[in-house]
C-alpha cells in the first residue's frame, strides 16, 4: 500500500505541478481546467483515463461543458501519495 506523503514531502511535490491546489482538509489535490469546447474537454478527459489506467490509479473527477476537475487522493492510503503526484505530472505532461 502506498504512504501518505509528509508535509514536507507534499510541498515539494506541489511545487513540481502546474495549478494543482492542495485541501489540506481532505488530503487531496486538485485542478479546475478551462478547454474552449466539450469536444475539447472530453478528449482530454479519454487521454487523462488512459493514464489513470496505466497507472492503475483513478481520478475523482467530474465534466461540465468545457471544464474539468480532477481531484486527487489514494483512497486507502487515506490522503495524498507518491501516485497521486505522478498522476498529476502525467496530467500535467498531456496538457504541455
Amino acid at each position: 500500500m502506498a504512504q501518505k506523503l509528509t508535509s514536507r514531502q507534499r510541498d515539494t511535490a506541489l511545487r513540481s505541478l502546474n495549478g494543482w491546489v492542495l485541501d489540506e482538509a481532505a488530503d487531496a489535490i486538485s485542478h479546475v481546467f478551462k478547454f474552449k469546447s466539450f469536444s475539447e474537454a472530453f478528449g482530454f478527459m479519454t487521454r487523462v483515463a488512459l493514464a489513470a489506467e496505466r497507472a492503475g490509479h483513478h481520478p475523482d473527477w467530474s465534466n461540465s461543458y468545457d471544464s474539468v476537475t480532477i481531484i486527487l487522493s489514494t483512497h486507502d492510503a487515506g490522503g495524498l501519495t507518491d501516485k497521486d503526484i505522478a498522476l498529476a505530472q502525467a496530467i500535467d505532461a498531456i496538457l504541455a
